[in-house]
């Protein structure tokens, strides 16, 4: 898979990777671990991130820098790898600076319909996560050179991409993967689901339970949705970045294909989370938006208000029941 790759990446020197915006455990975890694979080859690497990494991932930002975007550093890059993604809009401020000083731009993702344009394509949709694809690279280069830091970034990839490793995208491959890795590294798996999900805040909690308030249910109990307000962030004092894994709730209720998360931004319009554990294949649902993403998971906007949101997305998703 990775033959081309290795081969090609010897023509050049300083690499910008970079993941994409509103960052997640898979995009950050790839990221890091091939920043660390060109580390380790003799290349210059450089991490950009428009967003700030979430609080519950800082502690990887230890094995790599991640940096926002910097125009001189863009212009030293002879290469970029965008991680986790595969249209250049998902890759914020690099998008617009790309189109006027064009460099080669590689991918390395798992999401399906990539975009034209890019010099060398990694794109497994059977994949669990990047980190998965990420080490493949390892496996077929120089395994050894998976460090703890690197196993736990490419464990931490994988068991947030796959629900710890309860979606269907997760392959006998992906178990035995995430066992090498915990060999190599040498840690336990409590490790990382404490640092992920054991250090909410009250704050937090209370935001929740607002938002469980909000369940409501359609299409004969088959799809759930859940919605958070800018005013629920100020009677909590939190922001959305406090709602990772929110959606999860309304997915869980009995009988439940599909849910969706939406988060108000007012006249900025509403930010969609889609979630499937069905054959209700939520990335054709948010294409129909302007979104996308995988069959169990994806997001969109809506330009709004809350209620127009709610009934036409409904009526979108209606179409696969």
């Amino acid at each position: 898979m990775f033959k081309k790759f290795i081969t090609k990446i010897k023509h050049h020197n300083t690499i910008g990777v970079i993941s994409h915006i509103r960052p997640d455990g898979d995009c950050i975890g790839s990221q890091i671990a091939l920043c660390r694979w060109l580390d380790n080859n003799g290349y210059t690497a450089l991490a950009f991130n428009d967003d700030d990494i979430p609080d519950n991932l800082q502690w990887m930002a230890s094995y790599f820098p991640v940096e926002k975007p910097d125009v001189e550093k863009f212009e030293q890059c002879d290469l970029f790898i965008l991680v986790d993604g595969n249209a250049t809009h998902r890759f914020g401020a690099f998008a617009e600076w790309h189109e006027n000083h064009p460099r080669p731009v590689w991918i390395i993702d798992h999401h399906p319909n990539p975009d034209d344009g890019f010099e060398v394509v990694i794109s497994e949709v059977q994949a669990s996560s990047t980190c998965e694809l990420i080490y493949r690279l390892y496996e077929e280069d120089n395994i050894d050179q998976i460090d703890e830091e690197i196993a736990k970034a490419l464990y931490t990839g994988i068991i947030t991409d796959t629900g710890s490793l309860q979606f269907d995208s997760v392959s006998p491959e992906t178990v035995e993967i995430t066992a090498n890795l915990l060999r190599i590294g040498g840690f336990k798996p409590n490790e990382i689901a404490e640092a992920l999900y054991s250090n909410k805040t009250l704050a937090q909690i209370k935001l929740l339970s607002l938002a469980l308030k909000t369940i409501e249910i359609y299409e004969d109990n088959q799809v759930a949705i859940m919605y958070v307000t800018q005013d629920m962030l100020n009677d909590t004092g939190t922001t959305y970045s406090d709602c990772e894994g929110f959606v999860n709730y309304p997915l869980s209720v009995e009988k439940v294909k599909a849910a969706i998360l939406m988060k108000d931004h007012g006249e900025e319009g509403i930010r969609m989370s889609l979630r499937s554990r069905s054959e209700v294949d939520v990335n054709i649902w948010a294409r129909e938006l302007g979104g996308g993403g995988h069959k169990k998971a994806a997001g969109a906007w809506h330009k709004g208000p809350l209620d127009t949101a709610i009934n036409e997305v409904v009526k979108i998703g209606s179409k696969q029941l």
